[in-house]
């Protein structure tokens, strides 16, 4: 983790009765000895804080030097936080700091991972030291350069160094999970039950990653009817899978996955597949956390065990199929978007596919004003899993079962436009 694998780490300190610090502002592309000149206009750093799980509240009280405005055309320094899941289950994050105005050009990443068994109250601890250790670079160059103080935090009581290595990780990278929940609710005429639980095994390194999961879930309703009848609906889903994937290089990954499970939904007592399959990646894959352009190809065979005959007349049958998936994400300061395409086919007769098309993106168009789309489009013809014989009314009210269509089609827009006062300070938790 940048900034914290060493045996102590500064954290900035800006208080009333600081001592002044003979401290340089920002020199990232800047002649030698240069600095940026003060701003007249604001003493504060104003900053634009893009984060979307962010605990804005705690961000405010805890860093408290800076003014936060809403819209980053009013901004020094625009902080693009973005996060992805590490191998252990927890998070990397990353702070883009994206210098504006008098700050144009100066511009730092910093990162740090919390653990799969950090609390909410550690992960923002330590997003909001990361703020305060990159925004000193900028705070130099305002008159609050005065009252800056640092501050070096005691090592470990061992003296040693805290960050857990792969020398010294008895579990081997390894990580397990385990959940399980139920719920009963009911009235005078109704009542249901639910019950889910879930495993999962995973190792992730740079050269493989190796997952592992099984999950189970049940779902029993009761209905007594105008005419004293009751109706009963159960529904269960269960599947296993593992995945193995070897990184080749920066852009290239090779893959083996198989799963097998059973659902009522889609009329399948048994199913089971295995496949292996390649990954191109554009972008080299450290560049997922800001841009993501990616191509699988996989190829695979499927053996299904159905509950009821289908309308194909099969009761079981083992057919081969080809995937293709495509993904789009990019996070930038003016948004984001992810476009991802797939494509399916089975082997033994190409007219049975599907092909799918779903994105989302959220754009600020101009000062205030944010836009989101988001929508899905499907073209299905892959429905080998079809009972004979019409679905009852109660079927399709209950949705117990997966009704035949052709397509299936999502969309959602919507916007958001600020105006007023362009800060951001206050937390008010009142009422």
């Amino acid at each position: 983790m940048r900034c914290s694998t060493v045996l102590a780490f500064a954290v900035l300190a800006l208080s009333l009765g600081g001592l002044p610090a003979e401290a340089e502002g920002p020199r990232a592309d800047r002649g030698p000895g240069q600095q940026a000149a003060p701003n007249p206009s604001h003493d504060r750093l104003r900053v634009f804080l893009d984060c979307h799980d962010c605990e804005f509240d705690y961000l405010r009280r805890e860093i408290d030097f800076i003014d936060y405005v809403r819209d980053r055309t009013e901004a020094d320094v625009h902080i693009l936080v973005t996060a992805q899941g590490t191998g252990s289950g927890g998070l990397e994050v990353a702070l883009k700091f994206i210098g504006l105005g008098r700050f144009n050009g100066v511009d730092d990443e910093l990162k740090f991972a919390t653990q799969p068994t950090s609390t909410s109250d550690e992960r923002r601890s330590a997003l909001a030291r990361l703020l305060k250790l990159g925004l000193v670079r900028y705070v130099t160059s305002t008159p609050m350069a005065e009252r800056l103080q640092v501050v070096l935090k005691d090592a470990d009581e061992d003296g040693k160094e805290s960050r857990t290595t792969p020398q010294n990780d008895p579990w081997n990278f390894w990580v397990f999970r385990t959940r399980a929940n139920t719920a009963f609710e009911g009235e005078e005429r109704s009542q249901s039950r639910n019950f889910a639980a879930a495993f999962s095994a995973n190792r992730i390194t740079e050269a493989w990653k190796i997952s592992s999961s099984a999950h189970l879930r049940f779902r029993q309703n009761h209905y007594t009817l105008s005419d004293g009848g009751e109706l009963v609906d159960k529904s269960h889903e269960d599947e296993a899978s593992a995945l193995v994937v070897k990184s080749l290089s920066d852009h290239w990954s090779a893959a083996l996955h198989g799963r097998v499970g059973s659902t009522t939904f889609l009329n399948q007592d048994r199913r089971l597949r295995a496949g292996a399959g390649i990954e191109y990646s554009v972008f080299p894959y450290r560049t997922s956390a800001t841009k993501e352009l990616t191509a699988q190809l996989t190829l695979g065979i499927n053996h299904f065990d159905y509950t009821e005959t289908t309308i194909y007349d099969k009761d079981r049958e083992t057919v081969g199929d080809a995937r293709l998936v495509t993904a789009f994400d990019l996070t930038q300061p003016w948004g984001s978007t992810e476009i991802t395409f797939e494509a399916l086919a089975y082997l033994h007769d190409p007219g049975r596919h599907r092909l799918e098309l779903d994105g989302r993106l959220d754009i600020r168009l101009f000062k205030g004003f944010s836009l989101s789309v988001e929508g899905a489009i499907s073209r299905i013809r892959d429905q080998l899993y079809l009972p004979k014989g019409d679905a009852t009314d109660e079927e399709i009210l209950l949705r117990r079962r997966q009704l035949a269509t052709d397509y299936r089609y999502e969309f959602k827009t919507g916007f958001s436009y600020t105006f007023g006062s362009i800060f951001n300070n206050i937390v008010n938790t009142r009422f």
